[in-house]
């Protein structure tokens, strides 16, 4: 009986090896998930950083307009005429490339 009890403890793999399917896995979830979206981030950043008056813009309500007045935390976008509000910088989704 006490022979058997040393055979399953000689059939379980090393400590290092129960780990390597979890290392295996965070590397597969940081190169799948997490690089690309702090690419992304910075990519927004850089974008927001760049964004001055005049500047057509995409909001992330769906609203589109025109910068009017740039701000340290604040932008005031024309969404129509005469109609201008004040968004926070992390309001605007994307530039837009049109004319």
């Amino acid at each position: 009986m006490i022979g058997l009890t040393y055979a399953a403890d000689a059939a379980q793999p090393g400590g290092l090896m129960s780990f390597a399917p979890l290392a295996l896995i965070l590397v597969v979830f940081y190169f799948l998930i997490l690089r690309p979206q702090q690419k992304k981030f910075k990519a927004h950043q850089a974008m927001l950083a760049e964004l001055k008056t005049g500047d057509k813009v995409i909001l992330a309500s769906g609203f589109t307009g025109k910068i009017t007045k740039v701000g340290e935390k604040f932008f005031t976008v024309e969404i129509a005429r005469n109609v201008e509000v004040e968004v926070e910088r992390h309001a605007v989704a994307a530039k837009r490339t049109d004319a």
